[in-house]
This record gives C-alpha cells, sequence and structure tokens, in this order.
C-alpha cells in the first residue's frame, strides 16, 4: 500500500516534527499548542480532500471547515465558580485555548451559557491554524498509525481504514453508542405572537431563548407522537450499542415515562407564560445558533426521527406551527478507545507510545472536554519533544480530574463517555455546607492549577 502521507511530504518538502489526524476540536486545540511553542505540526483532515487522497465526509459533518461543531451550538454554563463546565472553561483559557479564544470571538446570547456562532467560529479557528507558520494543513485520509510522534484526535466518527489499523494496535474492541443531532429552525417562521423570549428564572439578557408552552392536552398528543413516530432502522452492526445518557434521542427519553420529559428538555420551571403569568405545563425551549439570530435550534431535540415525521410532529407544538427547518436531527454512531487501559496518564498508547489520543475517541463527551483533552495531549507532547518531562495537572483541578478519569480512574470494562463533572474531584475534605462546596472545589482547582503552572 502506497504511503499517502510519505509522498506528499516528498513532494511538497515538508518537515514536521509531530502529525496530527483530525481537525476538530481536539486536533485543533493540539496543533495550536504545538504550533505556538515552536514546533512544526502536519494536521490532517479528510474532509475537503480529493478523491486521490481519501477524502471522505462523515455521516454528522456537513462542512470541510475545522473544528465544526455538529450537534448544538453551546459549550455550556460558563459559570467557573460554581460549575466544573465553567471552571475548565476558565482553565483553558489560563492555558492559552485557542477553542476558547475564538468561542470568546463568537459568542452569542444563551444566557449563562457559552453559546456560538457556529459557522464563524468554524471560520475562526481555520483562519488561525492555517495561518500559523509551523501548522501544515494537508487535506488527506490518513489509514493507518505512523511510527513517528502523533496524535489522533479523529473523533468518534473514525474512518474504517485508520479505525482498523488502531483496533490492531491496541489489541482491543473498540467501545460505541448512538449521538444524535437536534434540529435548527429559521426564526422568521416561529410565530412569536405564541411563542416568547425568556432565560429561565430570567438569567441572562432575557432573550436568551424562545419558548413555546404546550398545555396538557397538547403535551401528551405530543409524547403519543413521540412513541409512535416512525424512527430510523438501525443497521445489524449497530443493533446493541448503547445510547449516551447525556444526548439521547427525545424519543428515546419519552419510552421512559410520560412525565420524563417534563423533568428534563421540556421542563417549564422558572418560565412564565406571558399570556397566563403562571409556569406551562411543559416547554419547548428554541436557542439561537448564530450571530445574526437568524438559526435558532431545539434544546434537548436530538432525534432519530424520520425527517418527514420530525417536520410533522415538531409542527404541533405551538409557535413552531409554520417553522422551516435549517437542518432536521440525525442519528450517527459514536467510537471511543478504553482508555483507562489502554493509555498512560499522558495520554499515550502504552503499546505504541510514539501515539497519544485525544478527544472524544478516548471517551470524553462534549465539546469543551474534547478540545480540553486536546489541549493536554498538545501541552504533553510539546514536553516530550523538548526532552523534559511534565507531571499532569493535578486531579483537583477540572482539567486534571477529566484526565485522571480517562486514564485511570475509571473502570475499563465499564467505561461510558463522560463530561467534565464535580464527581470526578476529590471530595473536599471535612465537614462542609452542601452549598458551599462548589465554589470549595472551584477556589481549590485555582490554587492548585496556579502552582502546577509555577513548575509545569
Amino acid at each position: 500500500m502506497v504511503d499517502r502521507c510519505a509522498v506528499i511530504a516528498k513532494e511538497t518538502g515538508m518537515t514536521q516534527d509531530i502529525h496530527i489526524i483530525g481537525g476538530g476540536l481536539a486536533g485543533s486545540e493540539a496543533a495550536w499548542q504545538l504550533a505556538e511553542a515552536g514546533f512544526k505540526v502536519r494536521l490532517s483532515e479528510m474532509r475537503g480532500a480529493p478523491a486521490d487522497r481519501g477524502g471522505e465526509m462523515t455521516p454528522a459533518h456537513q462542512t470541510d471547515g475545522l473544528a465544526e461543531l455538529v450537534c448544538s451550538n453551546s459549550f455550556r454554563s460558563d459559570d467557573a465558580d460554581s460549575n466544573a463546565v465553567g471552571l475548565i472553561h476558565q482553565e483553558m483559557r489560563t492555558l492559552g485555548s485557542l477553542i476558547l479564544r475564538e468561542a470568546d470571538i463568537h459568542k452569542v446570547p444563551a444566557g449563562s451559557a457559552l453559546a456560538v456562532d457556529r459557522d464563524g467560529f468554524s471560520a475562526g479557528v481555520t483562519a488561525a491554524l492555517e495561518g500559523h507558520p509551523n501548522i501544515t494543513v494537508v487535506r488527506e485520509r490518513v489509514d493507518t498509525l505512523p511510527d513517528t510522534p502523533v496524535i489522533v484526535a479523529t473523533g468518534p466518527l473514525t474512518a474504517a481504514g485508520l479505525a482498523s489499523s488502531i483496533g490492531s494496535a491496541t489489541g482491543a474492541d473498540s467501545l460505541a453508542f448512538f449521538d444524535a443531532i437536534a434540529p435548527i429552525v429559521h426564526f422568521d417562521s416561529i410565530n412569536m405572537e405564541t411563542a416568547w423570549f425568556q432565560s429561565r428564572w430570567n438569567k441572562g439578557e432575557g432573550k436568551d431563548y424562545i419558548n413555546c408552552a404546550l398545555n396538557q392536552e397538547q403535551y401528551i398528543a405530543f409524547h403519543t407522537g413521540l412513541i409512535e413516530g416512525e424512527k430510523t432502522e438501525f443497521k445489524e452492526w449497530e443493533q446493541n450499542t448503547p445510547y449516551f445518557e447525556g444526548c439521547m434521542p427525545i424519543e428515546v427519553a419519552a419510552s421512559r415515562g410520560v412525565d420524563t420529559l417534563r423533568y428534563g428538555p421540556m421542563k417549564p420551571v422558572g418560565l412564565d407564560d406571558p399570556r397566563t403569568g403562571r409556569w406551562p405545563y411543559a416547554v419547548v425551549q428554541l436557542r439561537q445558533d448564530n450571530a445574526s439570530g437568524t438559526l435558532w435550534n431545539i434544546v434537548g431535540f436530538q432525534t432519530k426521527l424520520k425527517h418527514s415525521e420530525q417536520v410533522r410532529l415538531f409542527r404541533t407544538i405551538p409557535g413552531l406551527e409554520n417553522a422551516e427547518f435549517a437542518r432536521l436531527g440525525g442519528l450517527h454512531r459514536n467510537t471511543f478507545i478504553r482508555s483507562p487501559e489502554l493509555l498512560d496518564p499522558t495520554l499515550r498508547l502504552k503499546s505504541r507510545p510514539n501515539v497519544r489520543f485525544a478527544g472524544q475517541i478516548t471517551g470524553c463527551e462534549g465539546y469543551v472536554e474534547s478540545a480540553a483533552v486536546g489541549l493536554m495531549a498538545g501541552r504533553f507532547a510539546v514536553a516530550e519533544l523538548g526532552g523534559r518531562a511534565m507531571t499532569p495537572p493535578p486531579v483537583t483541578t477540572a482539567l486534571g480530574a477529566l484526565l485522571h478519569h480517562i486514564t485511570g480512574a475509571a473502570v475499563a470494562d465499564t467505561y461510558q463517555p463522560m463530561n467534565v463533572n464535580f464527581g470526578l474531584f476529590p471530595p473536599i475534605p471535612g465537614r462542609t455546607k452542601k452549598a458551599d462546596r462548589k465554589k470549595m472545589y472551584t477556589d481549590r482547582a485555582r490554587t492548585a492549577l496556579g502552582d502546577w503552572l509555577a513548575v509545569a
């Protein structure tokens, strides 16, 4: 088999210190960390590659932009004092994260959350990487693990050839789960005489979400439609793949009980219907998806319903009677490795230390977590290429807690994707008030990160 990478390198005279495979959030962040430290990076991305270089689009992506956001446009909470996600945002900003820099630049209103204009965000990351003198972005598909230093950041939709190569190197089968994509609605098709702007408990600027209220009869009919609606059929090899709880299709959640959605994505608490002055029986929320406010995604409505069923059913929601969809929901298969068994504390493959893994393929879940693991993989590689050892960040930091879960704390046989959360952190010693505990976690983390940076 012809080594496509070697041929391109010979043709272009390209030199590199490290190869990164995958131009998603993790690969983009790792490339930036290495390039900023002065190392030459080859960043391979198969989307946008010509046919003779193995160009291929994944089932979830729609563009060839680097760091494309394929599901929600939200990086979730930006509260660094009482939320583990907000804390990891802060830690990444401290470490010079490209992903957080571009997220801040392309931020759109979302209450206390950090949401972005997805097209502007991807364009910003792409421009930064393609314009960096130490990064060469190559549009190509890589089918085998190289023998030189490499970071594999191909995400949960790794191409078949490379997945096979990874399987041969690890000696273990990958695990898998389904991830579902929420639909996006054109703003000018929403009936604002029925729907209204409000953030839950009036947080943020008050117009960060559009709300569509359902009474009990409407909710029961909608719930029935979800249960009975025609679904995407699974292929034979997908039959026993579990869903990730944090991104479960809404109809699967609905099947767990008639009131499940009213305590989940359709929770009405903290939202006053202006027509009644009271909380509705149930509510559907839409969040702004681009900077101009022309696109809004239906929060928590990732789905595997067939497209025709989605259009029919979602138009029964008050305010969305004439909804026009920029994108309908979808379903794709995610894969990840048994990281606690296979990786060392610096994300290197134990059986082949020239190979590091980063992002969702390690089993972390979420945009920010994927980028965070890419940041750490990049920094570990910087230290190694510079001939020095680097201690992982303390487990009392958000970065360290997430890394520790991936590389050793979790049980390999039952390992499942995980978002960063305070449950991954060591407990606060002694007796503490529950109301004070989150602030104690974040204060301790900031001190620990500062001490680590002083010697890292």
